[in-house]
């Protein structure tokens, strides 16, 4: 157990490694309830959401799902998230956005600032009201079949009310390791009986170690590590989370760069030698730095150092070489495509 954002988290149960192949072999279940959680509702809720996200959320169906990245003026990112169209109330549009636990009182904050000014908008915390579990693997919609009493695992990018272990729930068919699964939003009281329940119908317990190495994997960014601030949604790659096409918090900055490309990109890449890369470690090429690793382990699955590093544009391109400084030692990294973990791997 370790502290976190406030709240005192799992790093590992049996272990980062055995954790890691249950989610890609069969089903991991993680307790993510450390995340927050924003309605935002009103007639022009949607209209104030297309203005303050990147992503465009007129796009997304009730009963649907978005990821997107919340900016400063400057395109600088504040957080990266998902939206959850609601179902409406009579005219009230309703949305819940899940952040990043670490942002959550100064994502809420900026929301609310943002909503000043907006007649028909507003903007609450619900984060007190929601635990939240990540059920995730191949065989995770088996596991959740066998508590489900009422209602059905939801389509991809999808999300519905249904009963797990006689409590309601929200399943949303979201996730953040790559693989196939749910996350289940309920009431804090219910947690405890639901995770029991997964659990005992073959889930196996999942901890931030794992969630790490996971979505490192198949090159999800974290925020803290790839996305800040200083860092913008088009040098992290995550344009596709951009509609450039309309205006909106940060936009005149992001469509700049989409048009006159940046200095430095993030790229993954892959020791081809012995090593484990870390954040922070120098990234060379001929010589010369040309970056630093944000985030780097050793894959579980493909059983290599892995990473992501921002560096120069010129040394994106998947197949270039690097040279990567771990405490002294010179290890030969090349950059590779995304995701690195492929099915099959």
């Amino acid at each position: 157990m370790v502290p976190f954002a406030g709240w005192d988290m799992p790093v590992q149960y049996e272990g980062v490694r055995q954790e890691h192949v249950a989610v890609r072999t069969a089903a991991g279940l993680f307790d993510v309830s450390h995340m927050g959680e924003i309605e935002t509702r009103g007639e022009r809720a949607a209209d104030f959401l297309r203005h303050l996200l990147t992503n465009d959320i007129e796009k997304v169906p009730p009963g649907g799902a978005q990821y997107s990245l919340l900016c400063r003026e400057d395109g600088g990112v504040l957080d990266d998230l998902f939206t959850y169209r609601l179902a409406p109330d009579g005219e009230e549009q309703r949305f819940l956005t899940v952040v990043n636990a670490s942002n959550a009182g100064s994502d809420f904050d900026w929301f609310r600032r943002q909503a000043d000014g907006w007649e028909g908008v507003e903007v609450v915390d619900r984060s007190p009201e929601y635990a939240m579990l990540a059920l995730q693997g191949p065989t995770a919609l088996d596991v959740l079949s066998g508590a489900l009493e009422e209602g059905a695992a939801p389509g991809r990018f999808r999300h519905t009310e249904a009963v797990v272990a006689g409590v309601p729930a929200l399943l949303c068919r979201t996730g953040y390791t790559g693989e196939d699964g749910v996350e289940l939003l309920l009431e804090p009281e219910g947690a405890t009986r639901v995770w029991d329940a997964l659990l005992e119908r073959g889930a196996r317990p999942a901890g931030l170690g794992a969630r790490d190495t996971l979505r490192l994997e198949v090159c999800y960014p974290l925020y803290g590590n790839d996305l800040s601030p200083t860092r913008t949604p088009i040098e992290a790659g995550l344009k596709w989370a951009c509609a450039l096409d309309k205006e909106f918090v940060g936009s005149e900055r992001l469509r700049e760069q989409a048009e006159q490309g940046t200095q430095e990109k993030l790229a993954p890449f892959v020791f081809t030698g012995p090593g484990i890369p870390r954040q922070g470690c120098e990234v060379f090429s001929g010589g010369e730095q040309v970056g630093s690793v944000t985030s780097g382990t050793l894959s579980p699955c493909l059983e290599v150092g892995i990473g992501m590093a921002y560096v120069s544009t010129a040394v994106t391109e998947p197949g270039t070489d690097l040279i990567v400084d771990v405490r002294g030692k010179e290890r030969p990294a090349r950059v590779s495509s995304k995701p690195l973990y492929k099915k099959g791997d």
